[in-house]
């Protein structure tokens, strides 16, 4: 038998900077590992409260948006007798453009 191990105990030290070493790095990588974590946590609720929440679009939103395409992009007349037309949009602003580019034209002209 050794005379350390007859006396019960170690003679020599315990390398402290070797333990605070060990201990600083198993410290960052656990807090690395936290950070991963939560963010990782933080992306996939994300993705699920798009999915069901803000992907899907309701009946309601659905029928409104159709209903304003057919405004906006059909013929339509509303008063024969007073003269009043729908137009789709892209036309309405067609015809605008053209009677400010006429007056345009001519306001050079004079």
């Amino acid at each position: 038998m050794s005379s350390s191990a007859a006396n019960g105990y170690e003679k020599k030290d315990v390398k402290v900077s070797k333990i605070i070493a060990y201990t600083v790095v198993l410290v960052i990588l656990f807090v690395a590992i936290l950070i991963f974590l939560n963010e990782y946590f933080l992306y996939s609720s994300e993705e699920v409260y798009y999915e069901n929440v803000l992907a899907p679009q309701s009946a309601q939103l659905q029928e409104v948006r159709a209903r304003e395409h057919e405004l906006l992009t059909q013929y339509k007349v509303i008063d024969a007798q007073k003269g009043i037309y729908q137009i789709p949009i892209e036309r309405a602003m067609q015809l605008i453009a053209d009677d400010n580019q006429k007056d345009t034209n001519k306001g050079k002209n004079k």
